[in-house]
Formats: C-alpha cells, structure tokens, sequence
C-alpha cells in the first residue's frame, strides 16, 4: 500500500462543510483516499513531506473546456472578433485536427491544469473531420491516463451543417447515425461508474445551433439509459438567443426544455443570457452551470449572473472553456477572474475569495456528480495541491490562505499537485510528461494546422 504523509501544514483549507481551515496540522494518504488528518500523525509513509511553509487546497474542478484549443492561441484574426465571427473563422483550421492533434493538445491543456491546481477536468471534443479516424476523442483518455489526471471526458457532436442551417462546415459534422453509435462505444470502452473513478464518460451535442432536435433527444436518451451525465454550450451569446427565437420560436433554455435537456445530471456550459425565472428553473431541476468567466469576457459575451444562480443553489462549478477564447488553461487566474469580474457588476458584497474557492471545488463536484471530490475530508479521493508561502507574490499577504490563492502571487504554478494519492507535478514541474517535448511537438502540429 503507497503512502503519502504531509506533516505540519501550515493551513489546510478543506472547503468541507464548515469550510474548516487547519493549522499546523498533519494529513496522511493511503494508496487513493485521505486516510487521516490529525495534529499529530506516527505513521511510517513511503514519502513524507514536511508542509510547514504551505497552504494545502482540495484540487480545483475545470467543468468545462476544449483542450484541442490549445493549438490554435493567439491567433491575430480572432482576438477581437464575436462568437459566432470567431467559430466561422476557426472551423476550418479545426477540420484538419488529427489523433496525433488530439493528443498532444490534450497533454498541454491538461499540464497547465495540473500546474495551477486543477485536478479533475472536463473537455467537450465535438470536431471529427471527415478524413480522420472517427476514435479521436479515444486520444484524450489515453493523454489522460498518461499524464495522471481525473477526467471526465465529453464525447460531443455536431449534426446540423452550415448547409442545414446551422454554423459548422459540412467536413465537421457527423451523421445522428454516427454520433449515437461511437457515443456508445465510447460509453462502454471508457465509462467507470465506480466511486474514485479516474474517467467518466459525458454525452455532449455541442449546442442548439450546431445539433438537431432528434439528437439532442436521442443523446439525453442515451445518456440516461447509462446512468451519466450531459453536457452542451447555451446562452453564451445574444446571437445564440436571437437564433434559437427565429429557428425554434424559443429562448434557449425553453428549447433546452422542450427537448427534454433539464435536471441534476445536466449542466449547461456559459448560461450568460438567462433571466432570473429561468434560474429559478434551473434552481428547481437541479440543473447546473459552468461559469467560464475569461472567455465570457475576452469574446464579449457578458457577464452570467452567478451571484443569483448561488443565492439560489444552482450548482455551479468553475471553468477555463476553450483554449482559443482564454488563450489559457489558468485555474488559479480564472479564480481571480470570476472574483473581480461579479465585484465589478454586481458589487463588492456579491462575491468573496471563498465563494469563488468553493465553486472551483465543491461546486464541480456538484455539477459532475462525483461526491469524493472537492474537499480535504477522511475518506475522500486524495486530490490537492499545496503552494509554497515563502515566494515573493505572497510576501505580506499571508493573513488569509484563501486569499493568498485567490488575489496573490507572481505566477499561479503550484509546488506540489496530487491526484489519485499519486503526485504529479513537484517543483512546479510535471512529473509524468517530458515538458520540453510536449512543447516543441504541440508547437510543430500547431503551426501546420493554422499554415494548412
């Protein structure tokens, strides 16, 4: 049995119920699961690490992103332009992705996660070019695996061409045939639906103006015959509600109700555009949010009304989104984001550092239906982070761990990220992946898929 003990931390923040925070107490893990938390703990462990200058955290939860995005940052034509603008210009370059694409972006998006502190993480893969194998989203489990995260990974589609209506060129959608047949070969080779599951399946239809109505259905009927969870984009842009009222007669969410698209295991990416009776749906169905707050407001979406959404107790977990609409897989800097974004708007009570702490960590556990995640508490999955106090960013700012994590610091990599029991990243450094090489590779396919 591998073992882990962390002695004499100088905070744990558990973010359990209470939101306990521990001084100068120790922690110790056996094989996956947090077996002890205690101001003194004798237990011989392979490994022991002396926590006297860090502040531990449960591992962050990134409910929603596009890791393939990770190849095509920064480029000139889509830094100020809108969603749909954005999505026309990028469907091309993202029709010549390829497993070996698949892969290597999925490796670089999931690194910078580890490296800010996140442990678990959702991708929503929806682009399967025509001339590539259809087993594409098969890369993501495999970088996964590889690199020692836990993923939830979104098995997406898109069915209604630019030819049919919709916004997608015709070389990146599949058939409703296609799509629920892979969807369940993906089910049944990846799902584990046992407690401390490292990779989850999620059916995800990428969002109304790019799925028909008869998949939308089939896939939540799929969904649920399985007993796991779906997952799509809505009310991210006034475009999206203006082409849901002309195509569908209905606003997003009413659409997203008709088809049946509402409940606790549902959770709807963005949900900018929505009134306060339609969170008070949500609220009512248990249905959850990804707030992704860089991309909202890099893409000039708007700002969701999360502050509402929490008075409510709409389960809302945090979210880096898209690569290409964050340029970043930051989720320490997408904490301070949401902070000062809802301080901006809606004020200086409507949000606290806590707040956002706790829906990067118990709100994606709520959101993803996975219990043993998001907290430091006994018997709960061994995922945390801890970050070294004694660095410059955090020099006369050490009155709140919280805090400290939230608004500090002069970078956001983390020191130390455990996933599983298993440390994956020490010294701020992967520990599983050759860094320089993923660099140079993911530079390379990047460069021949925007050149084309």
């Amino acid at each position: 049995m591998s073992s882990i003990l962390i002695k004499n931390v100088e905070e744990i923040v558990t973010m359990d119920k209470e939101r306990t925070r521990l001084k100068g107490y120790s922690l110790l893990i056996k094989e996956n699961i947090i077996s002890k938390i205690a101001s003194e703990i004798e237990f011989k462990a392979d490994e022991v690490i002396d926590g006297s200058d860090y502040f531990l955290y449960p591992g962050l939860i990134n409910t929603h992103h596009h890791f393939y995005q990770t190849l095509t940052r920064n480029i000139p034509q889509v830094q100020n332009v809108e969603l749909f603008n954005w999505l026309k210009y990028l469907y091309p370059i993202w029709a010549r992705l390829t497993p070996q694409a698949v892969y290597y972006s999925s490796l670089v998006a999931m690194g910078e996660l580890l490296k800010t502190g996140c442990t678990t993480a959702v991708d929503q893969f929806y682009v399967f070019p025509k001339s590539q194998p259809k087993e594409l989203v098969d890369e993501e489990f495999r970088a996964a695996q590889e690199i020692g995260i836990r993923f939830h990974g979104c098995r997406g589609s898109m069915s209604l061409s630019k030819k049919d209506g919709g916004l997608p060129p015709d070389e990146v959608v599949q058939t409703e045939k296609e799509i629920i047949t892979d969807s369940l070969r993906v089910i049944e080779k990846f799902h584990d639906k046992q407690p401390f599951a490292m990779q989850r399946v999620v059916l995800a239809p990428c969002s109304p103006f790019s799925v028909t109505e008869d998949l939308l259905r089939e896939s939540v009927k799929l969904a649920r015959s399985y007993k796991i969870e779906s997952h799509t984009h809505l009310a991210e842009t006034k475009d999206e509600d203006e082409f849901c009222q002309k195509t569908f007669g209905l606003r997003p969410l009413e659409y997203m109700e008709k088809v049946g698209w509402l409940g606790n295991d549902i959770w709807f990416a963005h949900c900018v555009h929505l009134t306060e009776k339609e969170i008070d749906l949500l609220a009512e169905t248990g249905t959850g949010v990804a707030h992704c707050p860089v991309s909202n407001q890099k893409l000039a979406s708007g700002a969701a009304n999360i502050p509402y959404m929490l008075k409510k107790k709409v389960p809302v977990g945090l979210a880096v989104d898209g690569s290409t609409s964050n340029d970043s897989s930051n989720m320490i800097a997408e904490l301070k984001a949401a902070l000062l974004m809802h301080r901006l708007i809606y004020g200086i009570s409507s949000m606290s550092a806590e707040e956002v702490l706790s829906m990067a960590t118990n709100g994606g556990r709520d959101v993803l239906n996975q219990q043993e995640i998001g907290s430091i508490e006994e018997g709960k999955a061994a995922d945390m982070f801890l970050i070294n106090t004694k660095k410059l960013g955090f020099a006369g700012g050490l009155s709140d761990s919280v805090s400290a994590l939230v608004t500090s610091g002069d970078s956001q990599i983390v020191d130390i990220t455990v996933v599983n029991g298993k440390i994956v990243v020490r010294g701020g450094l992967l520990i599983n992946i050759d860094e320089e090489k993923l660099i140079e590779k993911a530079n390379k396919i990047s460069q021949k898929m925007i050149k084309g």
